[in-house]
Protein backbone atom coordinates (compact mmCIF):
# COMPACT_ATOMS: atom_id res chain seq x y z
CA UNK A 1 0.00 0.00 0.00
CA UNK A 2 2.91 2.75 1.03
CA UNK A 3 4.60 1.56 -2.38
CA UNK A 4 1.47 2.16 -4.14
CA UNK A 5 1.08 5.52 -2.86
CA UNK A 6 4.17 6.63 -3.10
CA UNK A 7 4.25 5.53 -6.93
CA UNK A 8 1.17 7.92 -7.47
CA UNK A 9 2.77 10.67 -5.45
CA UNK A 10 5.99 10.39 -7.65
CA UNK A 11 3.64 10.51 -10.88
CA UNK A 12 2.16 13.57 -9.29
CA UNK A 13 5.21 15.26 -8.72
CA UNK A 14 6.78 14.47 -12.50
CA UNK A 15 2.86 16.34 -13.53
CA UNK A 16 4.02 19.37 -11.53
CA UNK A 17 7.46 19.08 -13.34
CA UNK A 18 5.88 19.14 -16.75
CA UNK A 19 2.97 21.94 -16.36
CA UNK A 20 3.96 24.78 -17.51
CA UNK A 21 0.33 26.13 -18.16
CA UNK A 22 -0.96 28.32 -15.48
CA UNK A 23 -0.52 29.90 -11.85
CA UNK A 24 -4.00 28.24 -11.87
CA UNK A 25 -2.87 25.01 -12.42
CA UNK A 26 0.37 24.84 -10.25
CA UNK A 27 -1.65 25.93 -6.91
CA UNK A 28 -4.25 22.90 -7.60
CA UNK A 29 -0.93 20.59 -8.10
CA UNK A 30 1.05 21.99 -4.93
CA UNK A 31 -2.50 21.57 -3.17
CA UNK A 32 -3.24 18.30 -4.28
CA UNK A 33 0.60 17.04 -3.39
CA UNK A 34 0.61 18.79 0.33
CA UNK A 35 -3.09 17.17 0.60
CA UNK A 36 -0.87 13.59 0.57
CA UNK A 37 1.90 14.58 2.18
CA UNK A 38 0.15 15.48 5.07
CA UNK A 39 -1.66 12.43 5.05
CA UNK A 40 1.99 10.31 5.70
CA UNK A 41 3.47 13.14 7.12
CA UNK A 42 4.25 11.01 10.40
CA UNK A 43 5.69 8.31 8.32
CA UNK A 44 8.51 10.09 6.57
CA UNK A 45 9.33 11.69 9.98
CA UNK A 46 10.62 8.54 11.71
CA UNK A 47 13.30 7.29 9.66
CA UNK A 48 13.49 3.65 10.88
CA UNK A 49 10.03 3.25 9.09
CA UNK A 50 10.74 4.68 5.23
CA UNK A 51 11.39 2.33 3.26
CA UNK A 52 14.66 2.34 1.19
CA UNK A 53 13.00 2.19 -1.70
CA UNK A 54 11.34 5.70 -1.13
CA UNK A 55 15.02 7.12 -0.52
CA UNK A 56 15.86 6.11 -3.55
CA UNK A 57 13.21 8.00 -5.75
CA UNK A 58 15.02 10.34 -7.87
CA UNK A 59 14.96 13.93 -8.05
CA UNK A 60 12.09 15.96 -9.51
CA UNK A 61 12.34 18.91 -11.81
CA UNK A 62 9.82 21.93 -11.08
CA UNK A 63 9.37 25.41 -13.24
CA UNK A 64 10.51 28.39 -11.41
CA UNK A 65 7.02 29.47 -10.82
CA UNK A 66 6.35 26.49 -8.56
CA UNK A 67 9.50 27.45 -6.56
CA UNK A 68 8.92 31.44 -6.33
CA UNK A 69 5.36 30.71 -5.75
CA UNK A 70 6.43 27.71 -2.21
CA UNK A 71 8.71 30.74 -1.08
CA UNK A 72 5.88 33.63 -1.34
CA UNK A 73 3.90 31.42 0.84
CA UNK A 74 6.65 30.45 3.15
CA UNK A 75 7.28 34.31 3.49
CA UNK A 76 3.95 35.48 4.77
CA UNK A 77 4.77 32.90 7.86
CA UNK A 78 8.41 34.67 9.05
CA UNK A 79 9.43 37.85 10.07
CA UNK A 80 12.31 37.38 7.93
CA UNK A 81 12.29 38.34 4.49
CA UNK A 82 12.19 35.50 1.88
CA UNK A 83 12.41 35.93 -2.13
CA UNK A 84 13.02 34.18 -5.15
CA UNK A 85 15.90 34.62 -7.27
CA UNK A 86 19.00 33.19 -9.32
CA UNK A 87 21.10 32.84 -5.75
CA UNK A 88 18.42 30.77 -4.24
CA UNK A 89 17.96 28.58 -6.93
CA UNK A 90 21.78 27.73 -7.41
CA UNK A 91 21.51 26.76 -3.69
CA UNK A 92 18.42 24.93 -4.15
CA UNK A 93 19.53 22.54 -6.83
CA UNK A 94 23.26 22.39 -4.78
CA UNK A 95 21.27 20.93 -2.05
CA UNK A 96 18.60 19.10 -3.48
CA UNK A 97 20.51 18.02 -6.52
CA UNK A 98 24.31 17.99 -6.07
CA UNK A 99 24.71 17.00 -2.48
CA UNK A 100 21.27 14.93 -1.85
CA UNK A 101 22.81 12.42 0.60
CA UNK A 102 23.97 15.18 2.41
CA UNK A 103 20.53 17.07 2.52
CA UNK A 104 19.00 13.70 3.63
CA UNK A 105 21.52 13.46 6.49
CA UNK A 106 20.41 17.13 7.71
CA UNK A 107 16.96 15.95 7.64
CA UNK A 108 17.26 12.94 9.92
CA UNK A 109 19.69 14.85 12.20
CA UNK A 110 16.74 18.03 12.37
CA UNK A 111 14.65 15.36 14.24
CA UNK A 112 16.96 16.08 17.46
CA UNK A 113 18.41 19.69 17.13
CA UNK A 114 15.36 21.52 15.82
CA UNK A 115 13.44 21.28 19.00
CA UNK A 116 16.63 22.56 21.21
CA UNK A 117 17.14 25.41 18.43
CA UNK A 118 13.45 26.51 19.04
CA UNK A 119 13.26 26.10 22.53
CA UNK A 120 15.92 28.78 22.63
CA UNK A 121 14.51 30.69 19.91
CA UNK A 122 11.62 31.39 22.01
CA UNK A 123 12.97 32.08 24.73
CA UNK A 124 15.13 35.19 22.95
CA UNK A 125 11.92 36.07 21.22
CA UNK A 126 13.51 35.06 17.80
CA UNK A 127 11.99 33.83 14.67
CA UNK A 128 11.68 30.08 14.57
CA UNK A 129 13.15 29.95 11.17
CA UNK A 130 16.85 30.58 12.38
CA UNK A 131 16.95 26.94 13.00
CA UNK A 132 17.55 26.56 9.47
CA UNK A 133 20.56 28.93 9.89
CA UNK A 134 22.91 26.24 11.71
CA UNK A 135 21.96 23.46 8.60
CA UNK A 136 23.93 26.18 6.01
CA UNK A 137 26.54 26.67 8.72
CA UNK A 138 27.56 23.14 9.67
CA UNK A 139 25.13 20.76 8.16
CA UNK A 140 23.96 20.09 12.13
CA UNK A 141 26.93 18.73 12.78
CA UNK A 142 28.46 19.61 16.50
CA UNK A 143 31.84 18.24 15.51
CA UNK A 144 32.19 20.74 12.11
CA UNK A 145 35.12 22.93 12.05
CA UNK A 146 35.81 25.14 8.92
CA UNK A 147 38.96 26.49 7.19
CA UNK A 148 39.02 29.17 9.66
CA UNK A 149 38.88 27.12 12.29
CA UNK A 150 35.17 27.88 13.26
CA UNK A 151 33.77 24.94 15.56
CA UNK A 152 30.31 23.67 15.82
CA UNK A 153 26.97 23.72 15.13
CA UNK A 154 26.67 27.32 14.71
CA UNK A 155 30.54 27.51 13.74
CA UNK A 156 32.09 30.05 16.60
CA UNK A 157 35.57 31.20 16.40
CA UNK A 158 37.90 31.19 19.69
CA UNK A 159 37.48 34.83 20.49
CA UNK A 160 33.75 34.91 19.63
CA UNK A 161 32.80 31.63 22.03
CA UNK A 162 35.58 33.74 24.71
CA UNK A 163 33.21 36.55 24.19
CA UNK A 164 29.90 34.94 24.25
CA UNK A 165 30.98 32.79 27.45
CA UNK A 166 31.37 29.38 26.40
CA UNK A 167 34.14 27.58 27.82
CA UNK A 168 37.20 26.09 25.15
CA UNK A 169 39.05 23.78 27.48
CA UNK A 170 41.33 20.59 26.70
CA UNK A 171 38.48 18.88 27.76
CA UNK A 172 35.22 20.67 27.12
CA UNK A 173 34.18 22.73 23.58
CA UNK A 174 31.08 24.59 24.51
CA UNK A 175 30.90 25.58 21.29
CA UNK A 176 29.57 21.51 20.28
CA UNK A 177 27.28 21.77 23.48
CA UNK A 178 23.51 21.76 21.27
CA UNK A 179 22.37 24.14 24.20
CA UNK A 180 25.30 26.34 25.19
CA UNK A 181 26.10 26.98 21.73
CA UNK A 182 22.52 27.72 20.24
CA UNK A 183 21.85 30.07 23.42
CA UNK A 184 25.17 31.59 22.42
CA UNK A 185 23.96 32.20 18.84
CA UNK A 186 20.57 33.06 19.93
CA UNK A 187 22.16 36.03 21.95
CA UNK A 188 24.76 37.30 18.82
CA UNK A 189 22.16 37.25 16.50
CA UNK A 190 19.67 39.09 18.97
CA UNK A 191 22.59 41.75 19.11
CA UNK A 192 23.48 41.81 15.44
CA UNK A 193 19.19 42.31 14.27
CA UNK A 194 19.32 45.39 17.43
CA UNK A 195 22.76 46.54 15.10
CA UNK A 196 20.65 46.58 11.69
CA UNK A 197 16.96 46.37 12.31
CA UNK A 198 16.74 43.80 9.05
CA UNK A 199 17.15 39.69 9.45
CA UNK A 200 18.68 39.63 6.10
CA UNK A 201 21.33 42.00 7.24
CA UNK A 202 21.69 39.96 10.23
CA UNK A 203 22.28 36.70 8.30
CA UNK A 204 25.04 38.12 6.62
CA UNK A 205 26.57 39.65 9.32
CA UNK A 206 26.59 36.23 11.06
CA UNK A 207 28.81 34.84 8.56
CA UNK A 208 31.12 37.52 7.17
CA UNK A 209 30.98 40.10 10.53
CA UNK A 210 29.41 42.98 11.88
CA UNK A 211 31.75 45.33 10.45
CA UNK A 212 31.88 44.84 7.14
CA UNK A 213 28.47 44.62 7.17
CA UNK A 214 28.78 48.33 8.05
CA UNK A 215 31.31 49.42 5.94
CA UNK A 216 29.07 47.58 2.47
CA UNK A 217 26.66 49.86 3.76
CA UNK A 218 29.01 53.48 3.89
CA UNK A 219 30.43 52.42 0.84
CA UNK A 220 27.16 52.06 -0.83
CA UNK A 221 26.13 55.49 0.00
CA UNK A 222 24.11 54.39 2.78
CA UNK A 223 21.78 51.56 1.33
CA UNK A 224 20.27 49.02 3.67
CA UNK A 225 18.57 46.60 1.16
CA UNK A 226 20.94 43.27 1.32
CA UNK A 227 20.54 42.25 -2.35
CA UNK A 228 21.78 46.00 -3.33
CA UNK A 229 24.59 45.73 -1.44
CA UNK A 230 25.94 42.27 -2.92
CA UNK A 231 28.59 44.53 -4.92
CA UNK A 232 30.21 45.63 -1.57
CA UNK A 233 30.32 41.68 0.00
CA UNK A 234 33.13 39.08 0.01
CA UNK A 235 32.16 35.81 -2.26
CA UNK A 236 31.03 33.86 0.40
CA UNK A 237 28.56 36.56 1.83
CA UNK A 238 27.03 37.25 -1.10
CA UNK A 239 25.59 33.31 -1.66
CA UNK A 240 24.72 33.15 2.15
CA UNK A 241 21.01 34.48 2.54
CA UNK A 242 20.41 33.10 -1.20
CA UNK A 243 21.94 29.87 0.51
CA UNK A 244 19.45 30.12 4.05
CA UNK A 245 16.37 30.45 1.94
CA UNK A 246 16.97 27.58 -0.18
CA UNK A 247 17.73 25.51 2.75
CA UNK A 248 14.71 26.59 4.21
CA UNK A 249 12.66 26.00 1.31
CA UNK A 250 14.33 22.25 1.00
CA UNK A 251 13.63 21.68 4.84
CA UNK A 252 9.92 22.94 4.24
CA UNK A 253 9.27 21.26 1.29
CA UNK A 254 11.66 18.12 1.50
CA UNK A 255 9.28 15.47 0.83
CA UNK A 256 7.88 17.17 -2.72
CA UNK A 257 11.88 16.93 -3.71
CA UNK A 258 12.11 12.60 -2.76
CA UNK A 259 14.21 13.80 0.36
CA UNK A 260 13.67 12.22 3.24
CA UNK A 261 15.60 11.18 6.50
CA UNK A 262 18.37 9.07 6.57
CA UNK A 263 18.13 6.46 9.55
CA UNK A 264 19.90 5.75 12.66
CA UNK A 265 19.53 9.08 14.49
CA UNK A 266 17.81 9.27 17.71
CA UNK A 267 14.82 12.04 18.11
CA UNK A 268 14.66 14.25 20.82
CA UNK A 269 11.87 13.30 22.35
CA UNK A 270 13.48 10.14 23.25
CA UNK A 271 16.50 11.24 24.88
CA UNK A 272 17.09 12.60 28.43
CA UNK A 273 19.85 14.81 30.02
CA UNK A 274 21.26 14.84 33.48
CA UNK A 275 23.45 16.62 35.78
CA UNK A 276 26.37 15.24 36.52
CA UNK A 277 29.85 15.17 37.94
CA UNK A 278 33.25 13.67 36.83
CA UNK A 279 35.39 11.70 36.61
CA UNK A 280 33.05 9.88 34.05
CA UNK A 281 34.57 8.29 31.22
CA UNK A 282 31.53 7.91 28.48
CA UNK A 283 33.03 4.20 27.42
CA UNK A 284 32.41 3.39 31.35
CA UNK A 285 28.74 4.80 30.73
CA UNK A 286 27.71 2.85 27.49
CA UNK A 287 29.29 -0.34 29.14
CA UNK A 288 26.96 0.09 32.31
CA UNK A 289 24.13 1.03 30.92
CA UNK A 290 24.13 -1.00 27.64
CA UNK A 291 24.02 2.33 24.98
CA UNK A 292 26.36 1.86 22.36
CA UNK A 293 29.70 4.25 22.61
CA UNK A 294 29.08 6.18 19.58
CA UNK A 295 25.45 7.23 20.23
CA UNK A 296 26.92 8.33 23.70
CA UNK A 297 29.56 10.55 21.94
CA UNK A 298 27.20 12.13 19.29
CA UNK A 299 24.61 12.86 22.26
CA UNK A 300 27.84 14.43 24.05
CA UNK A 301 29.75 15.86 21.63
CA UNK A 302 31.03 18.76 23.91
CA UNK A 303 33.71 16.18 25.73
CA UNK A 304 35.92 16.21 23.40
CA UNK A 305 38.12 12.77 24.75
CA UNK A 306 34.61 11.66 25.41
CA UNK A 307 35.56 12.57 28.94
CA UNK A 308 33.49 14.49 31.80
CA UNK A 309 36.05 16.15 34.12
CA UNK A 310 36.49 16.53 37.45
CA UNK A 311 36.78 20.40 38.16
CA UNK A 312 33.92 20.14 40.92
CA UNK A 313 31.46 21.62 38.36
CA UNK A 314 28.15 19.63 37.33
CA UNK A 315 27.84 18.88 33.77
CA UNK A 316 24.96 17.96 30.84
CA UNK A 317 25.56 14.07 29.95
CA UNK A 318 22.82 13.47 27.34
CA UNK A 319 21.17 9.75 26.88
CA UNK A 320 18.55 7.61 25.46
CA UNK A 321 15.54 8.13 27.97
CA UNK A 322 14.88 4.44 28.66
CA UNK A 323 18.64 4.36 29.97
CA UNK A 324 18.80 6.99 32.24
CA UNK A 325 17.17 4.76 35.10
CA UNK A 326 19.87 2.21 34.21
CA UNK A 327 22.54 5.00 34.59
CA UNK A 328 21.34 6.18 37.90
CA UNK A 329 21.87 2.77 39.48
CA UNK A 330 24.81 2.28 37.99
CA UNK A 331 26.44 5.52 38.60
CA UNK A 332 28.87 4.48 41.39
CA UNK A 333 30.22 1.76 38.79
CA UNK A 334 31.21 4.53 36.14
CA UNK A 335 32.46 7.65 38.35
CA UNK A 336 35.99 7.94 39.87
CA UNK A 337 37.00 4.88 37.67
CA UNK A 338 38.98 6.01 34.57
CA UNK A 339 41.28 2.84 34.63
CA UNK A 340 38.55 0.82 32.77
CA UNK A 341 38.64 3.33 29.70
CA UNK A 342 40.92 1.53 26.75
CA UNK A 343 40.89 4.82 24.15
CA UNK A 344 44.43 5.60 22.78
CA UNK A 345 44.16 8.95 24.63
CA UNK A 346 43.38 8.94 27.74
CA UNK A 347 42.48 11.83 29.50
CA UNK A 348 44.28 13.17 32.73
CA UNK A 349 43.00 15.14 35.44
CA UNK A 350 45.16 18.31 35.21
CA UNK A 351 43.14 21.27 33.56
CA UNK A 352 44.50 24.07 31.15
CA UNK A 353 45.95 27.31 33.19
CA UNK A 354 42.97 29.63 33.48
CA UNK A 355 43.72 33.47 32.61
CA UNK A 356 44.43 35.14 35.87
CA UNK A 357 42.27 38.93 35.87
CA UNK A 358 44.31 40.93 38.74
CA UNK A 359 43.30 44.46 37.77
CA UNK A 360 39.73 45.77 38.80
CA UNK A 361 38.39 48.80 36.98
CA UNK A 362 34.81 50.36 36.77
CA UNK A 363 33.10 50.67 33.50
CA UNK A 364 30.17 53.09 34.01
CA UNK A 365 27.50 52.37 31.63
CA UNK A 366 26.62 54.82 28.66
CA UNK A 367 23.72 55.49 26.11
CA UNK A 368 24.13 52.19 23.62
CA UNK A 369 26.00 49.55 26.18
CA UNK A 370 24.75 46.64 26.67
CA UNK A 371 26.70 43.26 28.13
CA UNK A 372 28.16 42.06 24.86
CA UNK A 373 29.16 45.00 23.90
CA UNK A 374 31.29 45.29 27.47
CA UNK A 375 32.35 41.98 27.14
CA UNK A 376 33.99 43.07 23.46
CA UNK A 377 35.04 45.93 25.20
CA UNK A 378 37.19 44.63 27.92
CA UNK A 379 38.19 40.87 25.90
CA UNK A 380 35.99 39.14 28.58
CA UNK A 381 32.76 36.89 28.53
CA UNK A 382 29.05 38.07 29.60
CA UNK A 383 29.30 35.05 32.23
CA UNK A 384 32.84 37.03 33.64
CA UNK A 385 31.16 40.05 34.03
CA UNK A 386 27.74 38.71 35.69
CA UNK A 387 30.01 36.54 38.05
CA UNK A 388 32.62 39.52 38.97
CA UNK A 389 29.03 41.78 39.97
CA UNK A 390 26.53 39.49 41.22
CA UNK A 391 24.11 39.61 38.48
CA UNK A 392 20.99 37.98 37.67
CA UNK A 393 20.57 35.83 34.56
CA UNK A 394 17.97 37.88 33.33
CA UNK A 395 19.43 41.29 35.08
CA UNK A 396 19.24 44.35 32.90
CA UNK A 397 21.84 47.31 33.20
CA UNK A 398 20.92 51.34 32.75
CA UNK A 399 23.01 54.32 31.44
CA UNK A 400 25.19 55.48 34.69
CA UNK A 401 25.04 51.77 36.63
CA UNK A 402 28.69 50.89 37.54
CA UNK A 403 30.07 48.03 36.16
CA UNK A 404 33.47 46.17 37.92
CA UNK A 405 35.48 44.41 35.78
CA UNK A 406 38.60 42.52 35.59
CA UNK A 407 41.66 42.73 33.44
CA UNK A 408 44.96 41.11 32.83
CA UNK A 409 48.05 42.00 34.04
Amino acid sequence: MKRIFFAILSLTISFAAMSQSSTANIDHINASIGRMCDSVNVWWRSPSSIPDSIRQLKAPSYPEIVYEKRIANLDELTSIKLEYNDVVLKYIKAYGLSNRPKMQKVIGLSAYYFPIFEEYMAKYGLPLELKYLAAVESSLDPNAISKSGAVGLWQFLKPTADVMGLKVTTFIDERRDVRKSTDAACRYLRFLYETFGDWQLALVAYNGGQGTVKNAIERSGGKKNHWELLPFFTEQMKNYVGAFIAMEYLMQYHAEHNLFPNKGYIEYMKTDTLHVKGPIHLKNVAQATGVEYETLKSLNPQYILAYIPNDGEYHALTMPFDKTTVFIAHQNEVTNVPTQVTDSIIATEQLPATIKRDKEIIHKVVAGDNLFRISMKYSCSINEIKKWNNMAEDHVIHVGDEIKIYLEE
